[in-house]
């Protein structure tokens, strides 16, 4: 059974457009304004009727939907008002931004909780089945541009290397319907990105692995043991993946 497969060639990666006023700025400016006290709130991701506004204002250059970052500044009386109320709070301590967890952690060197899950193509896959093989399990959303970001760097860092392996690689997508994922992974084809995904719409198996921030990688040796869980788009969070990968095939 052939869950994941090569690329033919490497697909070129999009880039976020960050945008403040309906103006591309660069990040250089963001920088500037962020210096300044100007940032009010940024946004990852928009509607795809936001997207369509933007794009008869400023051109199709703003890419896909899920790479723009919309972001807000404080007008000058805004920023004095933030300003003179922070002066007036005395004698507090902001609490640490890592007192709120993002991150549900799953135990490792425990048995991976079995499922059975259905592809895109309709045909399903039980997890207990791919026993011998190395299996990944990513975690993601069509509208997730963390997400999307990784699944352009999986097939040279991972498939690739790994193509004539006992290695799986089974993305599943969280909560969403088996059109929606069609509809984006025929977007994604027309970037190189062609590779068997499965489908979650009650986002049952997510839930099972606590898949609460995504993208979420979960790691499984090939006796079905869980050995090691990466979450979100960090630098070097898939050079990290490989190495494990590595580890565990050559056990």
């Amino acid at each position: 059974m052939h869950i994941s497969q090569a690329q033919q060639s490497p697909p070129s990666k999009p880039k976020y457009v960050t945008i403040i006023n309906d103006e591309i700025v660069s990040m250089d400016k963001v920088n500037e304004y962020a210096k300044q006290g100007y940032i009010k709130q940024m946004v990852k991701g928009v509607s795809e009727s936001e997207r369509t506004r933007l794009s008869k204002k400023i051109g199709d250059e703003i890419g896909d939907k899920e790479f723009i970052i919309l972001i807000a500044i404080y007008t000058e009386e805004e920023k004095r008002e933030k300003e003179n109320a922070s002066k007036t709070i005395t004698g507090t301590k902001a609490s640490p931004t890592t007192a709120v967890k993002l991150v549900l952690e799953l135990e490792l060197n425990i048995a991976a909780k079995d499922f059975t899950v259905q592809m895109l193509d309709g045909s399903k896959v039980k997890l207990s089945s791919l026993k011998g093989k190395v299996v990944l399990i990513n975690f993601w959303a069509t509208w997730c541009a963390p997400c999307l970001m990784e699944f352009y760097d999986i097939p040279a860092k991972i498939l690739e290397p790994f193509k004539n392996k006992d290695f799986v690689f089974l993305p599943i997508s969280k909560g969403e319907s088996r059109q929606k994922v069609a509809l984006k992974m025929e977007r994604l084809k027309k970037d190189g990105i062609h590779f068997p995904v499965a489908i979650d719409p009650k986002g049952t198996i997510s839930n099972l692995y606590l898949a609460e921030t995504i993208p979420k990688n979960v790691l499984i040796d090939k006796n079905g043991i869980i050995r090691y869980v990466s979450v979100g788009k960090e630098e070097g969070n898939l050079d990290k993946l490989v190495l494990e990968i590595k580890q565990l095939l050559d056990k």
